[in-house]
């Protein structure tokens, strides 16, 4: 029952992101930025597999030349293909456009997630380690998928199980990606980010596996991304590291309000 709560909670984050940025525009436009350059990437690659797909599908299967229902076989393999590219890029859009957007979404996750001591560094500090995190990230990744794109060839198990483990899979790395910004403001290194998700896997899941169905729908991503970094910064900032969390600083009083002196 803890679990379904937890579960559910993840999912209310990132609505609870949605929210944010609903009220904040300005962010939200800010955000877009570097989605939409990331989003363009990926719509020249994924074309480029599609116009593909069926060629690539006959040079992987050598072995079925003698079959009777070859291409048949090989339609299913064009398909998955693709599917799987569209699997890949929903897993990788995020790394990429966090890679790409670092600095945009560093002051986005600080705005959401104020601290009064914050581990704060220069964007082009930490980009190196958020590159090298990311393929860390991304090669967990493919340690799940690949075996789950071979097992979805079973029939029912492939077309029931797999697509929810395939979920499941996808959500929890995608949260680890987006929680990366608010936990490395408090100073955690990448294992000890891993061990925090771990331990809070179905609140992990539920806002992971709503950002991965969300982002699976064309062009949603890129609208969804400010959302998805935002809710990102309120599931550690309320969920994953209460304590760990100060009040917002209030601003600095108005030059021309000076603050009283006492």
């Amino acid at each position: 029952m803890r679990s379904l709560r937890d579960f559910t909670a993840g999912v209310g984050f990132f609505l609870r992101g949605w929210g944010w940025v609903a009220r904040n525009g300005r962010w939200w436009a800010f955000g877009l930025i570097p989605a939409l350059v990331a989003f363009a990437v990926y719509v020249v690659v994924l074309i480029l597999l599609g116009t593909n797909a069926a060629d690539l599908a006959e040079f992987l299967t050598p072995f079925a030349d003698t079959w009777s229902w070859r291409e048949v076989f090989r339609t299913v393999v064009a398909i998955s293909l693709v599917l799987g590219g569209l699997a890949v890029a929903v897993l990788t859009f995020t790394a990429l456009t966090l890679v790409i957007g670092e600095p945009f979404y560093e002051r986005l996750s600080a705005e959401v997630d104020a601290l009064k001591a914050a581990d704060e560094q220069p964007w082009w500090r930490t980009l190196p380690r958020s590159i090298r995190d990311s393929l860390v990230t991304l090669c967990y990744v493919l340690l799940f998928t690949i075996p789950l794109f071979f097992l979805g060839f079973i029939p029912v198990f492939g077309q029931t199980v797999v697509p929810v483990l395939g979920a499941a899979v996808s959500g929890f790395f995608l949260t680890v990606e987006l929680t990366t910004l608010p936990l490395e403001r408090r100073g955690m290194i990448r294992k000890q980010r891993f061990a925090l998700l771990r331990g809070n896997k179905a609140a992990s899941l539920g806002f992971g596996v709503a950002v991965f169905l969300l982002f699976l729908v064309p062009f949603v991503a890129v609208i969804a991304m400010p959302a998805a970094v935002a809710g990102a910064a309120l599931l550690v900032r309320t969920h994953l590291t209460p304590t760990a969390t100060a009040t917002p600083t209030p601003p600095p009083p108005s030059p021309h309000h000076p603050e009283p002196t006492p």
